[in-house]
């Protein structure tokens, strides 16, 4: 059966994660996203930049150990799935790594870039655009992949919570509604960038709605669930 400690630690690291990430996304800088000559004037002057994409990193690692310890809290010992589960670990830790270097230079280069950007000379400004612009093109690079591991994560958990049925299967199917935004786009912003308004910001949009309800669920199983050597205790 599953380890209702390990549970329950998961699925409040999820929930913490998505709600704070949220909110702290809502005071993200807005602004035409491809249109790079006024989004980088608007990131240049916004003063919280910086502090704002600290906080969606701490807030996404938060969200991304919950699904670290996910397999382990599924409590599969042995076959194919305990392997599935471990690569979905591996994937977690990978989509911490890629977030973290995302933030890295969405959050810092692009800002100082925008700046420099803005401040230069006359004679500078074309030199400078051209490099915020790349700097924006590595953005898109790491925001695709990242999307596309975190997505590949919640499909392994899935396949190993529909699998055994630890927990109810009806879970593992909202977690896979979840990676399919992500998916779409991850292919979109590696391709794109952000030029499709009505895809831009679908993991925002759509995903941490469904990553929400799946993880509050999962939390209420965890409480839920008995101690094994209670009276009465069925398998699971």
């Amino acid at each position: 059966m599953a380890d209702r400690s390990l549970l329950r630690l998961s699925s409040t690291l999820v929930v913490i994660g998505v709600v704070l990430f949220a909110i702290v996304t809502l005071f993200h800088a807005d602004g035409p996203a491809n249109n790079h000559p006024v989004v980088f004037a608007e990131y240049a002057h916004s003063a919280s930049w910086i502090p704002v994409h600290l906080l969606q990193f701490v807030f996404m690692a938060v969200l991304l150990l919950g699904l670290l310890v996910l397999p382990f809290a599924l409590n599969v010992r042995s076959g194919a799935l305990e392997w599935v589960g471990r690569f979905a670990a591996a994937l977690a830790v990978a989509a911490l790594a890629l977030y973290g270097a995302l933030q890295a230079v969405d959050g810092i280069a692009l800002k100082h870039a925008a700046v420099a950007w803005t401040n230069a000379p006359k004679a500078e400004k074309a030199t400078r655009f051209a490099s915020a612009e790349t700097v924006r093109w590595l953005e898109w690079g790491m925001n695709g992949y990242q999307l596309f591991t975190f997505a590949l994560a919640l499909i392994l958990l899935v396949t190993v919570i529909v699998g055994t049925a630890r927990v109810p299967r009806a879970i593992g199917y909202l977690m896979g509604l979840a990676a399919i935004p992500m998916l779409v786009e991850s292919q979109v912003v590696g391709t794109e960038g952000f030029a499709i308004p009505l895809l831009a910001g679908t993991l925002s949009t759509v995903a941490l709605p469904l990553m929400l309800a799946w993880s509050i669920w999962l939390l209420i199983v965890a409480w839920r669930m008995k101690e094994p050597d209670q009276p009465g205790q069925r398998p699971t």
